[in-house]
């Protein structure tokens, strides 16, 4: 099962920031959020409803796009400040190529949330089946990419398709339309189809090797981090915030159900694709030491896309210069 994970922190905290008494000035943050109505995408938008992130003097402007590679691209040309919902893959290819790009925290682990799906009266019924046909990811670089390239490469899909749909409502479209074979989607996303038995579940994306993985990001550019420092943690100290409130306090479920458009019933579905929220230590209780970039990674080599992240923990003496966490 995924589980959205609490933010890897990130940087330089300072003793000032640590009360919890301080007020701060409203800062405004600008957001491109991949997906709109999804579960883990909402987090931003649900705590702002619910005043979280104004308690911690963040008023976001929030853009939802159709995926990864929308949402990083307008990081990577410092368009808005944060980019929430990155693939992995495409954040570490990003800045294998030079881009200024910088983590500050871990979306979600394991890809159980997403599933892949065919038509009713499809011949496919397994994985195996996938080769040769058509399959559905969102855009280049996002966890839906990742997960079908996973796809192709473990279960020896020599023939397969992968074929960029941008999001569940056009990706639905074109499955039914015969456009594409097999589909991607998220709960709540696809949930009445299931239901009516127009569309059948074939796999998640827990049904590769990023079961146990960081899927998906949170990023921003290096230069906001570095002008912007005190509202990048406020932000995400709320993120934490409306993440222990999403899994703990039922007013969540009415607020994510008033913001997504569904029942409260479906709310607890695409919740359950989720489990609760990590340990409190993925957010640093002390001062995380700055990272020093030459000393990771040792060739140009180790900086080569895989799909083995995160390496050991990212931080301490061994940590990218892109991902900067608590030191532990």
């Amino acid at each position: 099962m995924t589980k959205l994970a609490r933010p890897l922190a990130f940087v330089l905290m300072t003793a000032t920031m640590a009360t919890g008494s301080a007020v701060f000035a409203q800062d405004t943050l600008r957001l491109t959020v991949g997906q709109r109505g999804l579960w883990d995408t909402s987090i931003s938008d649900v705590g702002q409803r619910a005043g979280i992130f104004k308690k911690h003097g963040v008023t976001l402007d929030i853009l939802y796009t159709q995926g990864s590679g929308e949402t990083q691209q307008a990081v990577f040309a410092g368009s808005v400040d944060i980019g929430v919902s990155v693939g992995v893959m495409g954040a570490l290819a990003g800045y294998s190529k030079g881009a200024p790009v910088r983590i500050i925290g871990n979306e979600i682990t394991g890809a159980g949330d997403v599933y892949w799906y065919v038509k009713s009266d499809s011949p496919i019924k397994t994985i195996k089946d996938f080769d040769g046909k058509t399959i559905a990811f969102s855009t280049i670089g996002a966890s839906t990419h990742g997960v079908v390239t996973a796809f192709i490469k473990q279960y020896g899909l020599t023939a397969a398709k992968p074929t960029q749909t941008g999001g569940p409502a056009p990706t639905l479209t074109a499955v039914m339309s015969g456009q594409v074979d097999v589909g991607w989607a998220a709960p709540p996303f696809g949930l009445d189809q299931l239901d009516r038995k127009e569309i059948r579940q074939i796999a998640t994306g827990n049904d590769t090797i990023f079961k146990e993985q960081t899927v998906r990001l949170v990023i921003t550019h290096q230069q906001t981090l570095q002008n912007r420092m005190d509202a990048i943690v406020r932000y995400m100290r709320a993120y934490r915030e409306t993440i222990d409130w999403m899994y703990s306090d039922p007013t969540a479920l009415k607020t994510y159900a008033e913001f997504a458009g569904i029942t409260e019933a479906s709310v607890r579905i695409a919740g359950a694709a989720s489990v609760q929220p990590c340990g409190t230590d993925m957010l640093p209780t002390r001062a995380a030491l700055p990272i020093d970039p030459d000393t990771w990674p040792a060739s140009t080599a180790e900086r080569k896309l895989t799909a083995t992240w995160p390496p050991p923990l990212v931080s301490g003496a061994n940590a990218p210069e892109m991902a900067l966490g608590p030191d532990r």
